[in-house]
């Protein structure tokens, strides 16, 4: 049988792995698993999936160890978005984080892969030292916007400046990562950027919410601490973590 017309990769960290999308048996899923799903769908023929995103990643790490591992699969697709943790270090530059947009883009064009750039939703509002993400994160938004500007070839989808994707219902318990409805909304702005019509359904999830949403010390003691206990010990969430989909995976349509 021939190979798939479309081979989509996606490389990142947390949230293109799909944390904050848990479902019942652990495993974590998210919006680049939503978008491939949707695209098999809306092709009507499989398609060949793969996902090396790492959570805790910085940005150039994510270039450095996922970028050429994910051309050595000679895809048709590759989506990217990072720095959403280098953008909680203040010390790391603006300029240092949008520089690895533009490699991305200068690999995947000497490649001839087309690329789905995303920006990462925006959790400013419920969270510690919020002014100071709200900030970076805007800083963040205009470079990248800026590195790809006339590049009418590139898959745009851009969750930063989506206020309704903000709301506290739209994410974790831990609100850095989104949960279902989340990754849902996301995965439909992509799948739109790619010219194809989402589930309508998808931009806003109609789910029971459970999510624990901790408060005060607690969320400090459970979300908090240890996210700064890693920062101080130079540990990292995704420390000895494997890509979840290394290899091509077959998406085939749902009938």
């Amino acid at each position: 049988m021939p190979a798939p017309s479309i081979r989509y990769v996606a490389i990142g960290d947390s949230f293109t792995e799909g944390v904050g999308d848990e479902l019942p048996d652990g495993t974590v899923r998210g919006w680049a698993d939503i978008v491939a799903q949707g695209w098999a769908d809306a092709v009507g023929e499989p398609i060949s999936y793969a996902n090396l995103a790492i959570r805790g990643k910085l940005v150039w790490p994510i270039v450095e160890e996922q970028l050429e591992p994910a051309l050595a699969l000679r895809p048709t697709h590759l989506s990217f978005n990072g720095g959403g943790n280098d953008m909680l270090r203040p010390r790391t530059t603006i300029a240092h984080v949008a520089d690895a947009f533009t490699r991305v883009l200068e690999r995947c064009d000497a490649e001839g892969v087309r690329v789905i750039l995303l920006s990462g939703a925006n959790p400013s509002a419920h969270l510690p030292m919020g002014r100071l993400v709200q900030r970076r994160g805007d800083e963040l938004s205009v470079a990248v916007v800026d590195r790809i500007a006339g590049r009418d070839d590139v898959f745009r989808a851009l969750n930063w400046p989506d206020d309704e994707l903000s709301r506290p219902d739209y994410w974790s318990e831990d609100r850095l990562h989104m949960n279902s409805r989340g990754h849902h909304r996301v995965a439909a702005r992509v799948l739109t950027s790619l010219g194809h019509t989402p589930p309508h359904d998808w931009w806003s999830l109609t789910e029971e919410d459970r999510t624990v949403r901790l408060r005060g010390a607690a969320y400090y003691r459970t979300h908090v601490g240890p996210w700064v206990r890693r920062r101080l010990t130079g540990r990292s969430s995704g420390d000895g973590r494997l890509p979840k989909f290394g290899q091509w995976t077959p998406v085939g349509p749902v009938a």
